[in-house]
């Protein structure tokens, strides 16, 4: 088994030797500069490791592993345009470096091409990498929508907003890790449980991004902190805050979820301190916790070695950490 580091390293190895920025250039150079952004690489690490923890070379899931992130990075470039942000991890978005236009086309042409890579593979693992990624890139356009819905919606419910971050961000994390599981030709049990595992760490994980957005540092968030609060998004901070909030507070709340500002300093200001004085960052962080925990109730069922199983938790453990 390798470091995380190491898993990063070794892909970013695979990702420099692709021959992505070809012709047309205004079509290729945008999916360069968007895969060569950065970022810890979380969803293709995962496949890496996975192909290792059930005890292949784990070489042998780079493809699979590269097929993950060029369709999270569609999505990216996807989401940024719709949520019109200018920022994507401390550097120009796609569209404000190109436009609009070249951001979807390179965003399209970035689906196809994750497909590709699943050309790699033997027929019958094509096939089940293939169906699980078709569902799972299904399920994420879903959760968009979802997200979407809920910036002009007032009844947002926990339990909705749960099922649109599972979908949107979550489900990604689980596949990431069973693609691993199906390079290894793992047992059908142990798939299930390692995409368990990856759901709800997907699930900690996009809960934690939601509280960073808020409350994270912007030297080095990467995103623009606030970004939830000016688009008027209904996150856990936000459902939990309106739940536990004063009369005064709530409406105050659903006051500045109404504005559209060009000045939104105050407005985040605001709005965080109703987070903090309503308990719902706490609210947060404790939720964050039980799908942490979850996921490692899960990953005590698969069978693999005790050593194993540590590295894993390590990992959550390590992701959860997170303060930036």
């Amino acid at each position: 088994m390798l470091t995380i580091s190491e898993y990063q390293e070794q892909f970013l190895i695979y990702l420099k030797s692709q021959n992505i920025d070809k012709e047309p250039k205004n079509l290729y150079q945008p999916i360069d500069y968007i895969l060569q952004l950065g970022g810890k690489r979380l969803r293709p690490v995962l496949t890496l490791m996975t192909a290792d923890i059930f005890d292949i070379d784990y070489k042998l899931a780079l493809p699979a592993a590269m097929a993950v992130e060029v369709f999270h990075n569609f999505s990216l470039v996807h989401d940024d345009i719709m949520d019109d942000a200018p920022l994507r991890r401390g550097n120009e978005t796609v569209h404000e470096k190109w436009n609009i236009n070249t951001g979807i086309l390179s965003g399209d042409a970035m689906l196809i091409l994750a497909y590709k890579y699943f050309e790699n593979y033997q027929p019958e693992t094509f096939r089940k990498l293939a169906k699980l990624f078709s569902k799972t890139a299904l399920e994420v356009c879903e959760g968009q929508q979802y997200d979407v819905d809920f910036e002009t919606r007032n009844d947002v419910t926990i339990p909705e907003y749960l099922k649109m971050i599972e979908y949107k961000t979550a489900v990604l994390v689980a596949a990431a890790m069973k693609m691993g599981a199906i390079v290894a030709r793992s047992s059908k049990e142990n798939r299930s449980l390692i995409y368990d595992f990856g759901l709800n760490l997907g699930l900690a994980f996009q809960l934690q991004d939601d509280y960073l957005d808020a409350f994270g540092n912007p030297e080095t968030f990467g995103k623009q902190v606030g970004g939830d609060i000016i688009e008027n998004k209904k996150t856990y901070l936000y459902l939990k805050a309106l739940e536990f909030a004063k009369p005064t507070e709530k409406e105050q709340l659903l006051h500045l979820f109404s504005t559209k500002l060009d000045d939104n300093s105050d407005k985040i200001a605001a709005v965080k301190e109703i987070f903090n004085t309503t308990g719902a960052s706490k609210a947060t962080q404790k939720t964050i916790e039980e799908y942490t925990l979850k996921a490692f109730e899960t990953l005590e069922q698969i069978k693999i070695s005790e050593d194993k199983k540590a590295i894993l938790k390590a990992f959550g453990e390590n992701l959860m950490s997170r303060n930036t």
